[in-house]
């Protein structure tokens, strides 16, 4: 008995677009933490998991599911203007250049992705996404028909699922601690998309000075496992 429906097929796709195999260089970046451990910032997966419950609640909450959201709106009506300018913004609020370039190389690289798959309006629409992520993602979403409170608990599972396995590597943590780290976090994430989802355009933007320190520094770090 043939059991496949739309929406079956929507969670596959959305599975393979938040994958860590996804060859767009996620596993490549720690956003700060590979600083922030080595100052002593964060040691122990309890210091993890405030830097991540921080980052989700100033920065995603008010500045990437808002956004996406409004990517996602203007990938669905095929509004070009309207995505250029959210992307804008969304490289306006990435604090250093480090994470700027972050969002503008995982962008290039999920661009050329799609295009590749014949999703439509990716090689029309190249120059716009190949500086945010968060936009290509949003075009796919859209094309696959992931509903966009699914494609943002991807997004946030993502995000959430790279720094900590991040953090696994540079802390050390073994891999238990991390993946209790994942469990414990993961509720987290529900009422920070919710809220997200309620933030208006003039509310729209987003303050981490630990991130934005971290980040810059990292830049110039000595000696580095992930991507500056």
């Amino acid at each position: 008995m043939d059991i496949e429906t739309s929406s079956d097929i929507a969670l596959l796709r959305l599975m393979h677009l938040v994958s860590p195999s996804l060859p767009i260089g996620s596993f490549t970046y720690s956003q700060g933490i590979e600083w922030a451990v080595e100052q002593g910032w964060v040691k122990t997966v309890t210091d993890l998991k405030a830097w991540l419950l921080n980052q989700l609640q100033s920065g995603l909450t008010y500045v990437d599911f808002p956004l996406l959201k409004r990517l996602y709106a203007a990938a669905h009506t095929q509004d070009k203007q309207a995505l250029e300018y959210w992307v804008e913004m969304l490289l306006a609020n990435r604090e250093t250049y480090e994470l700027m370039l972050e969002e503008m190389n995982r962008g290039r690289a999920l661009a050329d992705l799609l295009i590749a798959l014949d999703v439509p309006y990716a090689k029309e629409w190249k120059p716009i996404l190949a500086q945010s992520q968060a936009a290509g993602f949003a075009l796919a979403a859209v094309h696959w028909q992931i509903a966009l409170d699914k494609a943002l608990y991807g997004y946030g599972w993502s995000w959430l699922e790279n720094l900590v396995l991040s953090a696994v590597k540079i802390i050390p943590l073994g891999q238990t601690q991390g993946q209790a780290c994942l469990h414990q976090l993961i509720p987290t994430l529900l009422p920070a998309i919710q809220q997200g989802l309620q933030v208006t355009d003039d509310e729209i933007g987003g303050a981490n000075i630990a991130l934005a320190l971290a980040s810059s520094r990292h830049e110039t770090q000595y000696t580095r496992l992930f991507r500056s």
